[in-house]
Protein backbone atom coordinates (compact mmCIF):
# COMPACT_ATOMS: atom_id res chain seq x y z
CA UNK A 1 0.00 0.00 0.00
CA UNK A 2 2.81 2.39 0.92
CA UNK A 3 5.78 2.38 -1.43
CA UNK A 4 9.41 2.74 -0.45
CA UNK A 5 9.58 6.26 -1.87
CA UNK A 6 6.54 7.34 0.13
CA UNK A 7 7.92 5.84 3.35
CA UNK A 8 11.26 7.59 2.80
CA UNK A 9 9.66 11.00 2.24
CA UNK A 10 7.30 10.56 5.23
CA UNK A 11 10.24 9.66 7.47
CA UNK A 12 12.13 12.70 6.22
CA UNK A 13 9.22 14.99 7.02
CA UNK A 14 8.97 13.58 10.54
CA UNK A 15 12.64 14.49 11.15
CA UNK A 16 12.54 18.27 11.34
CA UNK A 17 15.44 20.41 10.21
CA UNK A 18 16.47 23.68 11.79
CA UNK A 19 13.81 26.29 11.23
CA UNK A 20 11.12 23.63 10.67
CA UNK A 21 10.73 22.33 14.21
CA UNK A 22 7.56 24.06 15.27
CA UNK A 23 5.22 21.67 13.44
CA UNK A 24 7.22 18.69 14.69
CA UNK A 25 6.99 19.95 18.28
CA UNK A 26 3.22 20.11 17.92
CA UNK A 27 3.29 16.54 16.55
CA UNK A 28 5.30 15.43 19.59
CA UNK A 29 2.75 17.02 21.92
CA UNK A 30 -0.02 15.32 19.95
CA UNK A 31 1.72 11.98 20.43
CA UNK A 32 2.07 12.63 24.17
CA UNK A 33 -1.59 13.67 24.36
CA UNK A 34 -2.77 10.48 22.67
CA UNK A 35 -0.51 8.36 24.90
CA UNK A 36 -1.73 10.02 28.10
CA UNK A 37 -5.36 9.81 26.98
CA UNK A 38 -5.11 6.10 26.16
CA UNK A 39 -3.21 5.33 29.37
CA UNK A 40 -5.67 7.29 31.52
CA UNK A 41 -8.67 5.60 29.92
CA UNK A 42 -7.18 2.12 30.40
CA UNK A 43 -6.27 2.84 34.04
CA UNK A 44 -9.64 4.33 34.95
CA UNK A 45 -11.60 1.52 33.30
CA UNK A 46 -9.39 -1.10 35.01
CA UNK A 47 -9.89 0.54 38.40
CA UNK A 48 -13.65 0.72 37.85
CA UNK A 49 -13.71 -2.96 36.81
CA UNK A 50 -11.57 -3.93 39.78
CA UNK A 51 -13.67 -1.91 42.19
CA UNK A 52 -16.87 -3.50 40.91
CA UNK A 53 -15.46 -7.05 40.89
CA UNK A 54 -13.79 -6.74 44.30
CA UNK A 55 -16.80 -5.15 45.90
CA UNK A 56 -19.20 -7.70 44.46
CA UNK A 57 -16.99 -10.62 45.49
CA UNK A 58 -16.90 -9.30 49.06
CA UNK A 59 -20.62 -8.58 49.12
CA UNK A 60 -21.43 -12.05 47.75
CA UNK A 61 -18.91 -13.64 50.10
CA UNK A 62 -20.55 -12.00 53.11
CA UNK A 63 -24.21 -11.95 52.07
CA UNK A 64 -24.57 -14.87 49.66
CA UNK A 65 -26.00 -14.94 46.16
CA UNK A 66 -29.60 -14.72 47.34
CA UNK A 67 -31.40 -14.20 50.64
CA UNK A 68 -34.71 -15.43 52.08
CA UNK A 69 -36.43 -12.94 54.40
CA UNK A 70 -39.57 -13.19 56.49
CA UNK A 71 -42.13 -10.62 55.36
CA UNK A 72 -42.10 -8.37 58.44
CA UNK A 73 -41.46 -11.30 60.76
CA UNK A 74 -38.91 -13.93 61.68
CA UNK A 75 -38.63 -17.31 59.97
CA UNK A 76 -39.95 -20.04 62.29
CA UNK A 77 -39.59 -23.40 60.52
CA UNK A 78 -36.22 -22.51 59.09
CA UNK A 79 -34.80 -26.03 59.35
CA UNK A 80 -37.47 -27.37 56.99
CA UNK A 81 -36.97 -24.41 54.68
CA UNK A 82 -33.21 -25.02 54.59
CA UNK A 83 -33.78 -28.68 53.71
CA UNK A 84 -36.02 -27.62 50.79
CA UNK A 85 -33.48 -25.03 49.63
CA UNK A 86 -30.55 -27.46 49.70
CA UNK A 87 -32.49 -29.82 47.44
CA UNK A 88 -32.53 -27.19 44.67
CA UNK A 89 -29.91 -27.90 41.95
CA UNK A 90 -27.14 -25.30 41.94
CA UNK A 91 -27.29 -24.47 45.67
CA UNK A 92 -23.91 -24.91 47.34
CA UNK A 93 -24.37 -23.39 50.81
CA UNK A 94 -27.09 -22.14 53.17
CA UNK A 95 -26.51 -20.03 56.28
CA UNK A 96 -29.21 -19.18 58.83
CA UNK A 97 -28.76 -15.89 60.69
CA UNK A 98 -30.50 -14.34 63.68
CA UNK A 99 -30.03 -10.61 63.24
CA UNK A 100 -30.93 -7.48 65.14
CA UNK A 101 -29.99 -3.82 65.44
CA UNK A 102 -28.34 -2.93 68.76
CA UNK A 103 -26.36 -0.28 70.59
CA UNK A 104 -22.72 -1.13 71.32
CA UNK A 105 -20.74 0.45 74.13
CA UNK A 106 -17.32 0.05 75.73
CA UNK A 107 -16.22 2.65 78.26
CA UNK A 108 -16.97 6.05 76.76
CA UNK A 109 -17.37 4.57 73.26
CA UNK A 110 -20.91 4.33 71.84
CA UNK A 111 -22.11 3.31 68.39
CA UNK A 112 -24.93 1.54 66.61
CA UNK A 113 -24.34 -1.95 65.37
CA UNK A 114 -25.81 -5.23 64.18
CA UNK A 115 -25.78 -8.54 66.04
CA UNK A 116 -25.59 -11.58 63.83
CA UNK A 117 -26.11 -15.00 65.31
CA UNK A 118 -24.53 -17.81 63.33
CA UNK A 119 -23.85 -21.47 64.05
CA UNK A 120 -20.31 -22.76 64.40
CA UNK A 121 -20.51 -24.84 61.21
CA UNK A 122 -21.93 -21.93 59.20
CA UNK A 123 -19.23 -19.59 60.52
CA UNK A 124 -16.52 -21.97 59.33
CA UNK A 125 -18.25 -22.21 55.93
CA UNK A 126 -18.35 -18.41 55.67
CA UNK A 127 -14.75 -18.14 54.43
CA UNK A 128 -14.91 -14.37 53.91
CA UNK A 129 -14.83 -14.15 57.74
CA UNK A 130 -13.49 -17.45 59.07
CA UNK A 131 -10.33 -17.20 56.95
CA UNK A 132 -9.68 -13.62 58.05
CA UNK A 133 -9.49 -13.66 61.84
CA UNK A 134 -6.75 -11.28 63.00
CA UNK A 135 -7.06 -12.36 66.63
CA UNK A 136 -8.65 -15.47 68.05
CA UNK A 137 -10.16 -18.31 66.06
CA UNK A 138 -13.62 -19.14 64.70
CA UNK A 139 -13.69 -22.11 67.11
CA UNK A 140 -13.53 -19.69 70.05
CA UNK A 141 -16.92 -18.15 69.15
CA UNK A 142 -19.09 -20.52 71.15
CA UNK A 143 -20.91 -20.57 74.46
CA UNK A 144 -23.16 -17.93 76.02
CA UNK A 145 -20.48 -15.29 76.53
CA UNK A 146 -18.26 -15.16 73.40
CA UNK A 147 -18.56 -12.78 70.45
CA UNK A 148 -16.40 -11.64 67.53
CA UNK A 149 -16.11 -8.08 66.27
CA UNK A 150 -14.58 -6.44 63.19
CA UNK A 151 -11.14 -4.86 63.26
CA UNK A 152 -12.53 -1.39 62.53
CA UNK A 153 -14.90 -1.57 65.49
CA UNK A 154 -12.07 -2.88 67.67
CA UNK A 155 -9.77 -0.09 66.53
CA UNK A 156 -12.28 2.71 67.14
CA UNK A 157 -13.36 1.37 70.54
CA UNK A 158 -9.88 0.36 71.73
CA UNK A 159 -11.01 -3.20 72.40
CA UNK A 160 -8.99 -6.39 72.02
CA UNK A 161 -9.47 -10.10 72.63
CA UNK A 162 -10.41 -10.69 76.25
CA UNK A 163 -12.12 -7.32 76.74
CA UNK A 164 -15.86 -6.99 77.18
CA UNK A 165 -18.36 -5.11 75.03
CA UNK A 166 -21.83 -4.16 76.21
CA UNK A 167 -24.72 -4.82 73.83
CA UNK A 168 -28.16 -3.28 74.30
CA UNK A 169 -31.27 -4.31 72.38
CA UNK A 170 -34.42 -2.21 72.45
CA UNK A 171 -36.52 -5.37 72.09
CA UNK A 172 -36.85 -6.22 75.76
CA UNK A 173 -39.25 -7.39 78.40
CA UNK A 174 -42.61 -5.63 78.77
CA UNK A 175 -43.12 -4.23 82.29
CA UNK A 176 -45.72 -1.99 83.94
CA UNK A 177 -43.28 0.86 83.34
CA UNK A 178 -42.84 0.09 79.64
CA UNK A 179 -40.47 -2.06 77.62
CA UNK A 180 -37.12 -2.53 79.35
CA UNK A 181 -34.20 -2.94 76.93
CA UNK A 182 -32.01 -6.00 77.22
CA UNK A 183 -28.42 -5.20 78.18
CA UNK A 184 -25.58 -7.68 78.52
CA UNK A 185 -21.77 -7.57 78.42
CA UNK A 186 -20.00 -10.14 76.25
CA UNK A 187 -16.37 -11.25 76.09
CA UNK A 188 -14.56 -10.59 72.82
CA UNK A 189 -13.15 -13.93 71.68
CA UNK A 190 -12.07 -12.94 68.18
CA UNK A 191 -11.46 -10.02 65.83
CA UNK A 192 -12.06 -10.53 62.11
CA UNK A 193 -11.27 -8.47 59.01
CA UNK A 194 -13.90 -9.05 56.32
CA UNK A 195 -12.49 -6.30 54.06
CA UNK A 196 -15.70 -4.23 53.88
CA UNK A 197 -15.43 -1.27 56.24
CA UNK A 198 -19.16 -1.08 57.03
CA UNK A 199 -19.18 -4.74 58.02
CA UNK A 200 -15.95 -4.54 60.02
CA UNK A 201 -17.16 -1.43 61.82
CA UNK A 202 -20.65 -2.48 62.92
CA UNK A 203 -21.22 -6.26 62.96
CA UNK A 204 -20.93 -8.40 66.09
CA UNK A 205 -20.98 -12.16 65.57
CA UNK A 206 -22.19 -14.52 68.28
CA UNK A 207 -23.38 -18.14 68.40
CA UNK A 208 -26.83 -18.66 66.91
CA UNK A 209 -28.46 -19.92 70.12
CA UNK A 210 -27.00 -17.03 72.11
CA UNK A 211 -28.28 -14.48 69.59
CA UNK A 212 -31.73 -16.09 69.51
CA UNK A 213 -31.95 -15.82 73.29
CA UNK A 214 -30.64 -12.24 73.40
CA UNK A 215 -32.88 -11.03 70.56
CA UNK A 216 -35.87 -12.94 71.94
CA UNK A 217 -36.48 -15.09 68.88
CA UNK A 218 -36.38 -18.69 70.19
CA UNK A 219 -35.94 -21.27 67.41
CA UNK A 220 -36.30 -18.52 64.82
CA UNK A 221 -33.97 -16.76 62.41
CA UNK A 222 -34.13 -13.42 60.62
CA UNK A 223 -32.89 -14.57 57.24
CA UNK A 224 -31.31 -17.40 55.27
CA UNK A 225 -28.37 -16.73 52.97
CA UNK A 226 -27.89 -19.00 49.96
CA UNK A 227 -24.80 -19.42 47.76
CA UNK A 228 -24.93 -20.97 44.28
CA UNK A 229 -22.59 -22.40 41.68
CA UNK A 230 -22.70 -19.28 39.52
CA UNK A 231 -23.88 -15.88 40.86
CA UNK A 232 -24.24 -14.61 37.27
CA UNK A 233 -27.04 -17.11 36.59
CA UNK A 234 -28.78 -16.98 39.97
CA UNK A 235 -32.26 -16.06 38.65
CA UNK A 236 -33.37 -19.64 37.76
CA UNK A 237 -32.27 -20.84 41.21
CA UNK A 238 -34.15 -17.95 42.82
CA UNK A 239 -37.35 -18.85 40.98
CA UNK A 240 -37.01 -22.54 41.86
CA UNK A 241 -36.45 -21.80 45.56
CA UNK A 242 -39.50 -19.50 45.62
CA UNK A 243 -41.54 -22.25 43.94
CA UNK A 244 -40.46 -24.95 46.39
CA UNK A 245 -40.94 -22.81 49.50
CA UNK A 246 -44.36 -21.61 48.23
CA UNK A 247 -44.88 -19.36 51.24
CA UNK A 248 -46.22 -15.81 50.77
CA UNK A 249 -44.63 -14.86 54.10
CA UNK A 250 -41.15 -15.45 52.67
CA UNK A 251 -39.37 -13.16 50.22
CA UNK A 252 -36.58 -14.52 47.99
CA UNK A 253 -34.26 -11.76 46.78
CA UNK A 254 -31.10 -12.35 44.73
CA UNK A 255 -27.97 -10.18 44.87
CA UNK A 256 -28.81 -8.32 41.64
CA UNK A 257 -32.19 -7.24 42.99
CA UNK A 258 -30.80 -6.33 46.39
CA UNK A 259 -27.97 -4.22 44.93
CA UNK A 260 -29.78 -2.98 41.84
CA UNK A 261 -29.35 0.75 42.56
CA UNK A 262 -25.72 0.28 43.53
CA UNK A 263 -24.83 -1.73 40.42
CA UNK A 264 -26.69 0.75 38.23
CA UNK A 265 -24.71 3.63 39.72
CA UNK A 266 -21.40 1.88 39.03
CA UNK A 267 -22.42 1.10 35.43
CA UNK A 268 -23.42 4.72 34.82
CA UNK A 269 -20.11 5.89 36.30
CA UNK A 270 -18.19 3.55 34.00
CA UNK A 271 -20.01 4.79 30.92
CA UNK A 272 -19.64 8.46 31.86
CA UNK A 273 -15.94 8.10 32.68
CA UNK A 274 -15.36 6.33 29.36
CA UNK A 275 -17.10 9.14 27.50
CA UNK A 276 -15.27 11.91 29.35
CA UNK A 277 -11.84 10.35 28.96
CA UNK A 278 -12.50 9.63 25.30
CA UNK A 279 -12.66 13.40 24.85
CA UNK A 280 -9.00 13.58 25.91
CA UNK A 281 -8.07 11.33 22.99
CA UNK A 282 -10.33 13.38 20.72
CA UNK A 283 -8.51 16.59 21.73
CA UNK A 284 -5.18 14.92 20.98
CA UNK A 285 -6.56 13.88 17.58
CA UNK A 286 -7.39 17.53 16.84
CA UNK A 287 -3.77 18.33 17.68
CA UNK A 288 -2.76 15.80 15.01
CA UNK A 289 -4.90 17.73 12.53
CA UNK A 290 -3.22 21.00 13.56
CA UNK A 291 0.29 19.60 13.29
CA UNK A 292 -0.39 18.05 9.87
CA UNK A 293 -1.97 21.23 8.52
CA UNK A 294 1.10 23.19 9.61
CA UNK A 295 3.35 20.54 8.07
CA UNK A 296 1.44 20.76 4.77
CA UNK A 297 1.77 24.54 4.89
CA UNK A 298 5.53 24.32 5.49
CA UNK A 299 6.00 21.67 2.79
CA UNK A 300 3.93 23.35 0.08
CA UNK A 301 7.00 23.92 -2.14
CA UNK A 302 8.20 20.36 -1.53
CA UNK A 303 4.78 19.01 -2.49
CA UNK A 304 4.89 21.04 -5.72
CA UNK A 305 8.33 19.65 -6.56
CA UNK A 306 7.14 16.10 -5.85
CA UNK A 307 4.16 16.61 -8.15
CA UNK A 308 6.35 18.04 -10.97
CA UNK A 309 8.75 15.08 -10.85
CA UNK A 310 5.87 12.61 -11.25
CA UNK A 311 4.44 11.90 -7.78
CA UNK A 312 0.70 11.32 -8.01
CA UNK A 313 -1.88 12.90 -5.78
CA UNK A 314 -2.40 9.52 -4.14
CA UNK A 315 1.32 9.27 -3.33
CA UNK A 316 1.30 12.73 -1.73
CA UNK A 317 -1.80 11.83 0.28
CA UNK A 318 -0.23 8.58 1.48
CA UNK A 319 2.94 10.42 2.56
CA UNK A 320 1.01 12.66 4.94
CA UNK A 321 -1.25 9.81 6.00
CA UNK A 322 1.88 7.97 7.14
CA UNK A 323 3.08 11.04 9.04
CA UNK A 324 -0.19 11.27 10.96
CA UNK A 325 -0.49 7.52 11.37
CA UNK A 326 2.99 7.38 12.90
CA UNK A 327 1.91 9.85 15.58
CA UNK A 328 -1.37 8.01 16.25
CA UNK A 329 0.05 4.48 16.28
CA UNK A 330 3.09 5.40 18.39
CA UNK A 331 0.96 7.37 20.86
CA UNK A 332 -1.59 4.56 21.13
CA UNK A 333 1.00 1.82 21.69
CA UNK A 334 2.92 3.94 24.18
CA UNK A 335 -0.26 4.81 26.08
CA UNK A 336 -1.38 1.18 26.12
CA UNK A 337 1.97 0.05 27.51
CA UNK A 338 1.91 2.78 30.18
CA UNK A 339 -1.67 1.97 31.16
CA UNK A 340 -1.10 -1.78 31.43
CA UNK A 341 2.14 -1.37 33.43
CA UNK A 342 0.46 1.13 35.76
CA UNK A 343 -2.51 -1.21 36.36
CA UNK A 344 -0.26 -4.18 37.12
CA UNK A 345 1.74 -2.15 39.67
CA UNK A 346 -1.04 0.12 40.93
CA UNK A 347 -0.78 -0.92 44.59
CA UNK A 348 3.00 -0.45 44.65
CA UNK A 349 2.63 2.97 43.06
CA UNK A 350 -0.01 3.90 45.63
CA UNK A 351 2.26 2.92 48.53
CA UNK A 352 5.14 4.92 47.06
CA UNK A 353 2.95 7.99 46.62
CA UNK A 354 1.62 7.62 50.18
CA UNK A 355 5.17 7.50 51.55
CA UNK A 356 6.16 10.57 49.53
CA UNK A 357 3.08 12.66 50.35
CA UNK A 358 2.52 11.26 53.87
CA UNK A 359 -1.20 10.94 53.16
CA UNK A 360 -3.69 8.10 52.90
CA UNK A 361 -4.74 8.10 49.23
CA UNK A 362 -7.32 5.33 49.66
CA UNK A 363 -9.16 5.66 52.96
CA UNK A 364 -11.35 2.55 53.52
CA UNK A 365 -13.84 4.59 55.56
CA UNK A 366 -14.53 6.66 52.43
CA UNK A 367 -14.05 4.20 49.57
CA UNK A 368 -15.70 1.15 51.20
CA UNK A 369 -12.74 -1.12 50.41
CA UNK A 370 -9.26 -1.33 51.89
CA UNK A 371 -7.12 -1.34 48.76
CA UNK A 372 -7.13 0.10 45.27
CA UNK A 373 -8.20 -2.73 42.95
CA UNK A 374 -7.50 -2.88 39.23
CA UNK A 375 -8.80 -5.52 36.83
CA UNK A 376 -7.61 -5.43 33.25
CA UNK A 377 -10.26 -6.57 30.79
CA UNK A 378 -8.34 -7.14 27.57
CA UNK A 379 -11.39 -6.69 25.39
CA UNK A 380 -11.71 -3.16 26.81
CA UNK A 381 -7.99 -2.52 26.25
CA UNK A 382 -8.36 -3.56 22.62
CA UNK A 383 -11.48 -1.41 22.33
CA UNK A 384 -9.57 1.64 23.60
CA UNK A 385 -6.69 0.94 21.21
CA UNK A 386 -8.99 0.58 18.20
CA UNK A 387 -10.85 3.76 19.12
CA UNK A 388 -7.62 5.75 19.54
CA UNK A 389 -6.20 4.44 16.27
CA UNK A 390 -9.44 5.18 14.43
CA UNK A 391 -9.61 8.76 15.74
CA UNK A 392 -5.94 9.34 14.94
CA UNK A 393 -6.27 8.00 11.39
CA UNK A 394 -9.46 9.95 10.75
CA UNK A 395 -7.65 13.09 11.89
CA UNK A 396 -5.07 12.64 9.12
CA UNK A 397 -7.57 12.44 6.26
CA UNK A 398 -8.38 16.13 5.79
CA UNK A 399 -4.78 17.48 5.95
CA UNK A 400 -3.62 14.67 3.63
CA UNK A 401 -6.42 15.43 1.19
CA UNK A 402 -5.49 19.14 1.23
CA UNK A 403 -1.86 18.22 0.52
CA UNK A 404 -2.90 16.03 -2.39
CA UNK A 405 -5.04 18.87 -3.83
CA UNK A 406 -2.09 21.31 -3.88
CA UNK A 407 -1.61 22.87 -7.33
CA UNK A 408 2.13 22.71 -8.14
CA UNK A 409 1.93 25.73 -10.50
CA UNK A 410 0.31 27.97 -7.89
CA UNK A 411 2.66 26.70 -5.19
CA UNK A 412 5.84 27.36 -7.22
CA UNK A 413 4.66 30.75 -8.52
CA UNK A 414 5.40 32.38 -5.17
CA UNK A 415 8.77 30.71 -4.63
Amino acid sequence: MFGRFERMVAGRYLRARRGERFASIIAVFSLIGIALGVATLIIVMAVMNGFKADLMSRILGLNGDLTIYGAGQNISNYQDDIASIRAVPGVTRTIALAQGTVLLSAGRFRTGGVVRGISQDDLKALHAISDNFESGRPEDIQGDDAVAIGWSLASHSGLSVGDRITIMSIDGQATPFGTMPRIKAYRIAGIFRAGVNDYDGSVVLMPLKTAQHFLMMPDQVSLIQVSTNDPMTVQPVTREIARRLDDPRLQVVDWAQENNAFLGAITVEQNVMFLILTLIILVAAFNVISSLIMMVKDKTADIAVLRTIGASRGAVMRIFLMCGAFVGVTGTLTGTALGVIFCINIERIRHVLERITHTNLFDPTVYYLERLPAKLVWSQVIEVMVMALALSLLATLYPSWRAARTDPIEALRHE
